[in-house]
């Protein structure tokens, strides 16, 4: 009945963290001792009692100012100069501004949304079909977790142990850049530019090289400070976070102008939202987790595994598989929460590092964002584009593939997500 409950839930759209809920309830009100309706509520609260959680909704909140303070167009016209004149300039300037975009929010939906209502209309004008347009926003905002600052990294430091914070942040560099150069060889070589025509200065705004670059100083700076200041020791992530809020609201307020002090109640609003969504999904998983927990079975399949599987290979071959399907129908976050506890401290039995296997886990589900039938970028972009989920899917498979490349190269070749932070000592 159990399942039954969650699985019905899931079908007919209740959000994750309620389905779970729901049947968790279900359980605990009908079992025996120890089991209670109580224990819920206490894990729920459990679940939420934990200072490093501030980070998450600062960095978003820092997130939403930084985006109400109009550095979009900023950043495109920053990025703009450096690629804007290359072979499919106009692809290579979206792909380049969802990198630097990934500083400042750690959001791929914030991404897609952002940098799709400029992009999507403005490629299609300069002859990119539109559904490759909004595919390539969507593939190209899976940058956005992965480079820091990033708050399934937090969530992933809180779930675990041993790992730390500045060696994941450190640790999702490369494969973000990697990603980037990925997706960018792809689309100069696949692009025909018989149908598209460049747009290095007739981009919407479009400024003079010196302005550009000096506009995108004020936005780089913010994750430059953030992740600095967090290295560097001087401040925990959750301070840090803090004070990226403080930053962004000096920068909106004073500097550009562009956040208007009336605005301000909306911007908390959305921001607490968005963040409620967040930690609602946290508390819930962290309930169920407590029955896992209890019941001994991550213990149990970490046993099972070790007996079964033995070598490294044959294990991240299968976690790539599973989180891939998981993906197509799990929030990334809920479904870090409910495996990672389990499969961890069989990576780490396996002797497989700790920080490659978070950030392979990271990467993976991010990937999810973009895949149907649940991928929250795909739906956002459809939504922008409004060419239908079945152009969507068909272009967007592309750089799902390229994606799945780069997870694999990253996956076989750890050093791409150790080197960094070994060397910074982590």
């Amino acid at each position: 009945m159990v399942y039954i409950i969650l699985i019905a839930g899931l079908l007919i759209g209740v959000p994750i963290a309620f389905a779970i809920l729901a049947s968790l309830s279900y359980f605990m009100a009908v079992g025996e001792a120890p089991y209670a309706l109580r224990i819920v509520a206490t894990e729920l609260f459990n679940g939420l009692n934990s200072y490093p959680l501030l980070a998450i909704p600062l960095f978003v909140l820092a997130g939403e100012l930084m985006n109400e303070s109009g550095i979009t167009g900023r950043i495109i016209a920053f990025a703009n100069v450096l690629v804007g004149r290359m072979r499919a300039g106009l692809a290579m300037v979206n792909i380049w501004a969802s990198v630097i975009f990934a500083g400042l929010s750690g959001s791929a939906v914030a991404d897609t949304s952002a940098i799709g209502r400029v992009f999507i209309p403005e490629m299609e004008k300069h002859g990119y079909d539109r559904a490759y347009a909004a595919a390539l926003t969507a593939a190209s905002s899976v940058i956005g977790p992965i480079i820091p600052p990033s708050i399934p990294v937090i969530i992933y430091a809180l779930i675990v142990t041993g790992v730390s914070v500045p060696a994941l942040f450190m640790a999702g560099v490369i494969p973000g850049l990697l990603l980037a150069v990925f997706l960018s060889g792809y689309v100069m070589l696949t692009v025909d530019m018989t149908k598209i025509r460049q747009a290095a200065d007739d981009m919407p705004d479009a400024q003079p090289a010196r302005e550009a670059l000096l506009g995108g100083i004020l936005p780089l700076l913010m994750p430059v400070f953030v992740v600095g200041s967090i290295l560097l020791g001087v401040v925990t992530p959750t301070e840090a976070a803090s004070f990226a809020v403080a930053y962004a609201l000096v920068v909106g307020l004073f500097v550009y102008r562009k956040i208007a002090f009336r605005r301000l109640p909306i911007i908390f609003t959305e921001a607490m939202r968005d963040s409620a969504v967040i930690l609602i999904i946290i508390a819930a998983v962290s309930a169920a987790n407590w029955l896992l927990a209890y019941n001994r079975v991550p213990n149990m399949l970490t046993d099972w595994v070790l007996g079964n599987v033995d070598s490294k290979t044959t294990f991240l071959i299968a976690v790539i598989l599973l989180f891939l399907f998981v993906g197509l129908f799990l929030e990334g976050i809920a479904a870090m929460l409910v495996l990672v506890p389990i499969l961890h401290p069989i990576a780490v039995s396996l002797g497989i590092d700790p920080v490659h296997f978070g950030i392979l886990v990271i990467f993976n589900l991010m990937i999810g964002l973009i895949t149907p039938p649940l991928g929250l970028c795909l739906f956002v972009a459809e939504g922008i584009a409004g060419v239908g989920m079945a152009r969507m899917v068909k272009a967007i498979l592309p750089f799902f593939l390229v994606e799945v490349l780069v997870l694999l190269v990253l996956t076989f070749v750890p050093q791409t997500v150790t080197w960094l932070p070994q060397v910074l000592g982590y």
